[in-house]
């Protein structure tokens, strides 16, 4: 249970990035929009004084809108999915730590030369260490966006799109799919996700990091492409990628138990990374 717990946050920030693959494209920005809306849920509450569910809202709220910008500089200004992504998140991140001059975000904190009156909700607070049956809340979250986005990709007609547009646009269009509206929906989808994931930890740690989300891109990218090659379905699936998250978290939580140097961590990830990337894109082919 504690593997799964670890592994929540890192699966529902990977499902994201795995509805971006399905349309040929793939969410950078996923780890700046988690650090924008763990600032954003925690700003709301410290320094706003506003309710969890509100919090909770406005953090959704903003991972929509780097969704949107997102999509305005792939659909509309015709921008590479990757170069587009890449520099939303230097921009995204550029923005977060200008929003709070570079501080996290705590309980009694000073802002502005007085102490900022909010504190975290009980709500805020279930998300991350509240149970619900016996199973950590963060887990039950996880495991119903899970469901929705397997039901999604698997067995709806705008799942049938998404994987349309990743494997031929110009056929998709020919065949009366409006690609850009899908498109725009897969990458609102990738922000909303990644911001619901920045909820879940901030809620665990009761604290507001400005660049939380940096580590998770790393682990939500390996996840997603270890999923890719998962059974041999050398596509993106949320199967797949649930696996992958899980085996991630088995990874990093094993690293740590057995006082694996935090500064070796990254580079045990990449090795990962590789590996993932070789069997789905190189003895994935050439197995078929």
């Amino acid at each position: 249970m504690f593997i799964l717990q670890a592994a929540s946050v890192v699966a529902v920030i990977g499902l994201g990035a795995t509805v971006s693959m399905t349309v040929g494209g793939f969410d950078l920005s996923v780890g700046a929009s988690m650090s924008l809306a763990v600032m954003a849920a925690t700003a709301a509450m410290v320094i706003g004084d506003l309710g969890g569910a509100p919090a909770i809202l406005i953090a959704v709220a903003a991972g929509v809108a780097v969704g949107l910008f997102n999509t305005f500089l792939i659909v509309y200004a015709r921008i590479p999915d990757l170069v587009a992504t890449l520099s939303g998140l230097f921009l995204i991140n550029g923005l977060t730590l200008l929003g709070v001059s570079g501080q996290s975000i705590a309980e009694g904190m000073s802002f502005n030369g007085n102490v900022a009156p909010g504190k975290f909700s009980p709500l805020f607070g279930w998300l991350g260490g509240g149970r619900l049956f016996g199973i950590p809340a963060s887990v039950v979250v996880a495991g119903l966006i899970f469901i929705v986005v397997i039901v999604l990709l698997n067995y709806t007609r705008w799942g049938r799109a998404f994987y349309a547009v990743g494997g031929n646009p110009i056929a998709a269009a020919a065949a009366g799919i409006r690609v850009a509206r899908y498109r725009m929906a897969a990458y609102l989808i990738s922000g909303a996700l990644a911001a619901i994931a920045g909820v879940m930890l901030a809620a665990r740690s009761n604290r507001g990091d400005v660049n939380v989300g940096d580590a998770y891109l790393l682990q939500a990218v390996s996840a997603a492409l270890v999923g890719y090659a998962v059974l041999g379905a050398n596509k993106a699936n949320a199967v797949g990628t649930l696996v992958g998250a899980v085996f991630v978290a088995t990874l990093i939580n094993g690293l740590t138990m057995f006082n694996f140097p935090y500064y070796a961590q990254s580079f045990v990830q990449g090795v990962l990374l590789v590996v993932a990337l070789l069997m789905s894109y190189t003895l994935g082919p050439r197995r078929r």
